[in-house]
Parts: C-alpha cells; sequence; structure tokens
C-alpha cells in the first residue's frame, strides 16, 4: 500500500520509457507454527530501506526491484530482493511467503505498523484495516507523460481479469478455504478507492478526482488511492495493482511481460487516436469476480471479445496472441510464451494449495507449500540460468550440503533420476502423485496422528533417495557395532550394573531415566534383548553421517520403507535401477529369522510367533498387519491373548494356540493395562510367563533406558567398554543438564543449541535454539533449573537436504534416515531403511510433525 519504487541515481526521463520495476509484498510467518507473525521490524532492521519498506500490518515486508530494462534482470531483482530478505528471515526463525493470503492467523496478534498515518488508518477505517491481511505484486512499468499514462491505465482494463487469474494465490482466509482462487482481491476491493475509476481523459481529471477524494474525507492522502492501474504520483510510471503476490517468481515476470506488452499497444493506441473501447463496468466487475472465483482452474470472460465465458487457457492464449507484435517489439515474446506455456500446465498456486490441503488434510501443509514455493523462487536459478545437467523445467536450486544439488549441477548418482523426472515435467509429475494416492488408499497406506479422527495417506516424495555403496558399506558395521554395545548396556542395567561400579556411566542417568523400568528385570535369561533396533542417522552439510538416536523400544518405520520402494516401482517404473541397489523384498524374513531365533527352549522346533498390535486405531496399523502378513504370522490384539498354566496362548474360535514369540507394537504401559482375552489386564499374567521363561517379548520390557537421551552421550565409551571397539560412527555433541558445568554452558547458549527431554521421541518438545522465540527459550531455561537431569543439549547440526517435488518444481527439504538392526542369532542391517523428510523451514522430520518419506536406494 506505499508509493514507492523511486529512480535510481542518474536516471532520466527517457531511461524509464516501459522499463520494468516490481514492488513484492511478502507474508512473514513463524517456521515452527506456520502462523502469520507481526515481526516484520525484526527483519527490516536488518535490510536496506531503499530495497525494503514496512506496510500497514506489521507482518508484511515489501521489497522493491531495481529499475530495469530487460524481463531477465527483473527477474534476478525479483530473484536478489527475496533471496537478501528470506535469509535474514530465516536467521531469526521466520519465513517469507509471496502469496495472497496466509491461511494461519490469529487477529489479536498482529497489530498495525505504529507510524501516525497507519494509526489514523486504522482508527478510520476500523475492519478494512485490521483485515487487511494480504499481499499482492505490483509491476510498474515507464511512462514518463501523465497524460499518456491516465490513457494507458483507461486501455489496458479489459486485460485486468486474465492477468489477476494468472496470479491467483489465496484460497484460503482464516483458516478455511474461502472457495475462490483470489480472496485477496475481495478483501481489496472493500476499500472505498479499489477497483475501476471510471472514464478519465487526461492527468489534470485524474489529479481533480484524487482531489475530489480527499476534500470528501474518504481518504487522507493521494497514496490511498487503490486503483487497479493508476499513474503514479511520484515517479513516471503506470501502476498494475490487481494481482496477488506470487510463490512463483515467474510468475511475477509473465505478469509483467504481458502487463508492459498491455502498456505498450495501449500507448500506440492512443497516439494514433484510436478511440477507446471501454468495457461496461458490471461486465468489467463480472469478469474480475469471475477470475477471482476460479483462477486458472476454470473459465474467464474474455474481453472485450465476447462476454461468454470461455477455459481460461483460452482466454491466457488469446491475450498472449493478441500481443505478439508488442511482445515482439520489446524483444519479450518467446520468454513471455514459453512462462505462460508453463503457467497453464503448471496451474495457479491456489489449486497447488488445494492439492496440497487435500493429499494430508493439514493447513500447514499449505503454508509449507507456499514456503517453499518462495524460497525455490529465490535461489537464482532458473530457465535463464541453468546448466544443460540441470532441469530448468522443474527448476532445481543449488545448495550446500544437498545431496544431488550441492553446487547446481546433477550429482553424477542423479542423473538418471533427473532426466526422467525433467521428462515428465510438473505436469506428469503431478499426475504420477494422483497415481500415488489412489494406489496408497487401495493398499491402505495410511498413519493416523493424535487428536485427529481420520487417517491420513503415509506422506512419500516421488524423488529417490540414494546412500552410495562406500557410505552403506561403512554405515551397517557401524550399526551393528553400536547396537550389539546398546544390548549389552541394557542387560547389564538390569543385571548387576559393572558398567556403573567400573566408573564408565554415572549411576543417576541411569536411576534418573523415567524409561528405567522394573519390569526390565524380569527376563529370565541372558541373550538378545532388542530384536530389532532402529538408528537415526543425519548427513551433514560436509557429508558425514553422525547418529542422532536410537530406538530399542517399540522402532517403526519398516513395513513403510519396503511400501516406499513398491510405490516407486509402481508409479515410476522408468527410473533407472542402478547397479548394485539392494532389493528391499528379503526384509520381512529377515526380521521374521531374528524374531524366532529368540525363541526359548520352551518352544520347541517350531517356535510360534505373532505380532502385537492395537489394531485398526493404532498409527502404524498398516505397518503392523503389512509385516504380519509377510512374515506369514497373526497379527492380534490383546484381547485374543490368554495366559493358561504360565504359557502364553492365542485364542481363536473358542480354542487356545500357544505362543512362543511376541512382536511387541505397543509401548510398555499399554501392554500393562490392556485387558486379555479374559477381560482381565493382560500385564501381571503376561510378566509371570515372561518370568517363567515361556514366551519372549521382542522388543524386552525396560529397552526404554538405551533410548534415553543421557545414555545416548555414553554410547561412544559403552562401545569400547563392551566390545573393545573404537566407535565407528559419530555423534552428535551432547551436553547433560544433570551436570553443573555442562549445564552452565548449555543455560549459557540456549539459543545456539538444541534442547530436548531425555524421554522424548518423535519431535515432542525439542527446541531449537537458533529458531526459537524468548518465550521458548525462557520455558525452556525454566524446565532445565527445575529438573536438570531430565534435558540434554547438542550441537546444532546442519542437516543435508534432498530435492523433494513439493507440487510444481523441485525443492530443498531437510532429510534424515532410520535404518534397522535385525538381531538373532546374528545381526544384519535390514535392507530397507526410511528416509524422513522435514516440511518447508523445518527440521523435525516425524510425520505426526508434519514431514513426509522417500523411497531409499541402498547401493551395495
Amino acid at each position: 500500500m506505499t508509493e514507492s519504487l523511486p529512480a535510481t541515481a542518474g536516471e532520466t526521463v527517457a531511461d524509464r520509457e516501459l522499463t520494468l520495476g516490481v514492488e513484492e509484498e511478502l507474508h512473514v510467518v513463524d517456521l515452527v507454527t506456520r502462523e502469520l507473525v507481526p515481526r516484520a521490524p525484526e527483519v527490516l532492521a536488518r535490510l536496506d530501506p531503499a530495497e525494503f519498506s514496512a506496510e500497514l500490518h506489521r507482518s508484511v515486508v515489501e521489497t522493491n526491484t531495481p529499475v530495469s530494462a530487460t524481463l531477465d534482470d527483473l527477474r534476478a531483482g525479483i530473484v536478489a530482493r527475496r533471496r537478501e530478505a528470506i535469509g535474514v528471515a530465516e536467521s531469526l526463525g521466520l519465513g517469507l511467503v509471496a502469496s495472497g493470503t496466509v491461511p494461519l492467523v490469529d487477529l489479536e496478534s498482529l497489530p498495525v505498523t505504529p507510524t501516525s498515518r497507519y494509526r489514523r488508518m486504522l482508527d478510520d477505517y476500523q475492519l478494512l484495516a485490521r483485515e487487511q491481511l494480504i499481499c499482492g505484486a505490483q509491476v510498474h512499468v515507464g511512462v514518463p507523460d501523465r497524460d499518456e499514462a491516465v490513457a494507458v491505465a483507461q486501455r489496458v482494463t479489459s486485460a485486468l481479469p486474465v492477468l489477476l487469474a494468472l496470479s491467483t494465490s489465496s484460497p484460503y482466509w482464516m483458516g478455511e478455504d474461502s472457495g475462490y482462487a483470489s480472496v485477496r482481491s475481495l478483501v481489496w476491493l472493500r476499500w472505498p478507492t479499489a477497483g475501476d475509476p471510471g472514464p478519465l481523459d487526461s492527468a489534470p481529471e485524474f489529479d481533480e478526482l484524487v482531489d475530489d477524494l480527499i476534500a470528501s474525507g474518504t481518504i487522507t492522502d493521494r497514496k490511498m488511492v487503490y486503483f487497479d492501474v493508476r499513474p503514479s504520483a511520484h515517479v513516471p510510471t503506470v501502476e498494475l495493482r490487481v494481482t496477488d503476490s506470487s510463490p512463483d517468481a515467474d510468475t511475477v515476470v509473465l505478469l509483467a511481460g504481458l502487463f508492459r506488452g498491455l502498456v505498450l499497444r495501449a500507448r500506440q493506441e492512443y497516439r494514433a487516436g484510436l478511440p477507446l473501447t471501454a468495457t461496461r463496468p458490471p461486465l468489467h466487475r463480472a469478469a474480475m469476480w469471475r477470475a477471482a472465483r476460479s483462477g486458472l482452474e476454470g473459465d474467464l470472460l474474455d474481453l472485450p471479445h465476447s462476454p461468454r465465458p470461455v477455459p481460461a487457457a483460452v482466454a491466457v492464449e488469446r491475450l498472449v496472441g493478441d500481443l505478439r507484435p508488442q511482445l515482439e517489439e520489446l524483444g519479450d515474446w518467446e520468454q513471455v510464451f514459453d512462462l505462460s506455456v508453463r503457467a497453464l500446465s503448471r496451474g495457479s498456486s491456489a489449486a497447488r494449495q488445494r492439492r496440497a490441503m487435500a493429499r494430508r488434510g493439514r493447513i500447514s501443509d499449505v503454508v509449507d507449500l507456499v514456503l517453499a514455493d518462495t524460497r525455490g523462487g529465490a535461489t537464482g536459478i532458473g530457465p535463464a540460468g541453468a546448466g544443460d545437467t540441470v532441469p530448468a523445467g522443474l527448476f532445481p536450486y543449488a545448495g550446500q550440503g544437498d545431496e544431488a544439488f550441492p553446487g547446481g549441477d546433477v550429482v553424477t548418482a542423479y542423473a538418471g533420476i533427473l532426466n526422467v523426472l525433467t521428462a515428465l515435467g510438473p505436469a506428469g509429475l503431478r499426475r504420477r502423485e494422483d497415481a500415488r494416492d489412489d494406489e496408497q488408499r487401495s493398499r491402505g497406506i495410511t498413519f493416523s496422528v493424535a487428536g485427529e479422527a481420520a487417517t491420513r495417506l503415509f506422506p512419500f516424495d516421488l524423488v529417490p533417495r540414494i546412500v552410495e555403496a562406500h557410505d552403506w558399506n561403512r554405515l551397517t558395521t557401524g550399526l551393528t557395532q553400536r547396537v550389539r554395545a546398546l544390548d549389552r548396556f541394557v542387560q547389564d542395567v538390569y543385571n548387576g550394573r559393572q558398567v556403573v561400579r567400573d566408573g564408565i556411566i554415572p549411576e543417576w542417568v541411569i536411576n534418573g531415566s523415567p524409561e528405567l523400568r522394573p519390569s526390565g528385570a524380569l527376563v529370565a535369561h541372558d541373550g538378545i534383548r532388542a530384536q530389532v533396533a532402529g538408528v537415526d542417522l543425519v548427513r551433514d552439510k560436509d557429508g558425514n553421517w553422525r547418529v542422532l538416536e536410537d530406538n530399542l523400544r517399540v522402532p517403526s518405520g519398516i513395513g513403510y520403507a519396503v511400501q516406499n520402494r513398491r510405490l516407486t516401482a509402481s508409479v515410476l517404473p522408468e527410473l533407472p535401477v542402478p547397479s548394485g541397489l539392494l532389493s528391499v523384498e528379503p526384509t520381512a524374513q529377515l526380521l521374521k529369522r531374528a524374531l524366532l531365533d529368540a525363541a526359548r527352549p520352551a518352544a520347541g522346533d517350531n517356535p510360534r510367533l505373532v505380532v502385537l498390535s492395537h489394531g485398526p486405531d493404532d498409527s502404524a496399523w498398516f505397518e503392523h498387519r503389512m509385516l504380519a502378513e509377510e512374515m506369514d504370522v497373526p497379527v492380534v490384539r490383546s484381547t485374543e491373548l490368554f495366559v493358561h498354566e504360565g504359557r502364553v496362548h492365542r485364542m481363536r474360535d473358542g480354542k487356545r494356540y500357544p505362543v512362543d514369540v511376541v512382536y511387541l507394537r505397543m509401548d510398555e504401559d499399554s501392554l500393562m493395562h490392556a485387558p486379555g482375552a479374559d477381560g482381565m489386564p493382560l500385564g501381571p499374567s503376561f510378566v509371570a510367563a515372561l518370568h517363567a521363561d515361556t514366551v519372549v517379548l521382542a522388543n524386552a520390557l525396560g529397552n526404554g533406558i538405551g533410548d534415553d537421551k543421557s545414555v545416548y552421550a555414553y554410547v561412544p565409551r559403552l562401545i569400547e567398554y563392551y566390545l573393545g571397539e573404537k566407535p565407528l560412527l559419530e555423534d552428535v555433541p551432547t551436553y547433560l543438564c544433570g551436570i553443573p558445568e555442562q549445564r552452565a554452558e548449555v543455560l549459557g547458549r540456549l539459543d545456539e543449541l538444541v534442547c530436548k527431554p531425555v524421554d522424548g521421541y518423535g519431535g515432542d518438545r525439542i527446541v531449537i535454539g537458533p529458531h526459537a522465540s524468548e518465550a521458548d527459550l525462557a520455558a525452556v531455561r525454566r524446565q532445565i533449573m527445575t529438573a536438570p537431569h531430565r534435558w540434554v543439549a547438542q550441537e546444532v547440526v546442519d542437516l543435508s537436504t534432498h530435492p523433494v517435488f513439493d507440487g510444481h518444481q523441485l525443492a530443498a527439504r531437510h532429510v534424515d534416515l532410520r535404518a534397522f538392526v535385525f538381531t538373532g542369532t546374528e545381526s544384519v542391517v535390514a535392507p530397507a531403511a526410511l528416509t524422513r523428510v522435514a516440511p518447508a523451514g523445518s527440521m523435525i522430520v516425524n510425520s505426526s510433525r508434519g514431514g513426509g518419506s522417500k523411497d531409499t536406494w541402498l547401493l551395495s
């Protein structure tokens, strides 16, 4: 809502003829909550005020590009401004969004910018000002003669609905789907000086109208004239104001190219003395309404050709074709034509946002999409600058630490994959996503999130991740070493604690763990306690692998890792298979072998195995059912189990069937309180059977002590103590708040470290210091001071990123890797690993926190 875009130093009026400039309004959102936040002043304080400015609301940053002569220069200016602003915002834990609206809004927390002008606007306009939570992109074209500028503004009106339709990026308003592709344009039209100013013949007539509006008290200054197209009062330009902010920078370039072509045509007609063909105001309003309603996904009124609706593609193609002479004269024809084809193929941002919502049912996913789109448009890598190895149609990025595009060019291992993705293009990949969703529905590949009634499709990205042979071979050796040491440690904890007597680990670390369970001591035999272990690994930006967490309790993800490979083969069968790719198909049988190896002598020669689950209400029910089917064993609920004469039985059709090994897929507390087949709590009788050594629970009760974040800090010492070997895998430097010296360092560096509760999992209660608010840091400080032994802190690891297809381009997302170790008579690392993907702007990968997954190609 500002009047900006000043001329550069030394610039003459002649230099401004048909030059270009853009003002972009960008929403400021919190990268954790995804909500609009009033923190633009913090961002603007670190930016050049000549290039960035404040808006009415403190949740908006406005960028002003340099004056440009070509579309390429304009794009470079847009990208440079976005990149600079996003870099500052992300250093504050914030993201910037170029879209008409942001769905997640708390009106009470969004005051206006505290200037006298904006406060007066709030007093005068009340609701209009409070709800002005919208962002547009304004395009300026240099027209030094103001009479000519007024005439041009009159003559471009009929094309404005098409330009609005191309820009539509605001389907959501205050958390709800508005039913419109551009609700921003409807909110904007509430202002008394928005829209079409009516017929005007000259600059003096325009100025007289503005003076009358000020005299009426409706507005207080000339900056409050918000006509769809207006001559600037301060710089020699004509300004387009109808379009939404667009996440895709090339959409802004397309709009600028079309608008400049329209301005040139209008000027030519004006100078030739051709009569103005005015659109009747009600028809123009109808055309603008229809563009706001349906964007590129419906029909538009193609005025002045006809009042009858036509498909949006027809209207766009006709406008581009009609402007060809002017675009050729400007040197813009090929670029505008190519960008228009891409825009129609990709569809509007509004439609992409709705697809993101439909895929996962989370409004935060919509914010993640537009965050990623805006960030992707700030990479500086696009059609004009991409090398031959990079698929221009998917807009790859350059990112330090990216596994596929570390410097902008594709890594050799990914070249074949990228060739296929490029050939399919965004539209083809969207069709493959539809096929993926259909297959997931047919197979029931779902998971659920606590607090939500409906299950969701398991989030799966189409771009596979490659772990090359030299990495995987080293990891497998380190993983088995680590799990062997942890298993020995858990045995020792519940049987003598020699590790404490020898001074390897303090006893308070063990005794203070919430996962130390008395039931862990009831295993009546020596031997393996963690038949199934999951180890979470991250790769830093230098390519080094580190262990992030250990999971010896109830590690999940095996079935999803296997199913991801099958989805890839089904949905993208043309992807080239690299040499040495491990098949995931043996995974279930390797798991079964490790579980059966755990059977006690009472089982005899033919031990019987079941998978114990909560059933369909469990978040990972698909995985439980799938693994049971592939191991050819029953999946049971607690109400099917009964302990008789010291042995566990499965009840079916009134008969008892002995059970020797139970693959536990619920937590210990649930097992203890779950009802058995006789209606009584299953836990006490089940524990008696464990103590009688007639059944094995895999994994054993009490194993959570091995997952404890404080224990994690001692794992390298445990490996040396129990195995006499040097650790093969690195950990993340970790500080125990229960140790006074380390606690003091943590409290002094809260804004630099990642704080975790020792018993947390699934991203629960993690506070990432560099991205946390002052309130978050104060809260975690109080918790650490109250119960220091319950908290650890770790150095922030710059996680590697990997490309994902976000609906219309490739974008970088942080990833980790969960590998699985099966231990029976020997230890094996499963040939299926689960890559988990963080949402845009986040480092937390869990599906319950909005993360996704990928097919992982392990090479050996």
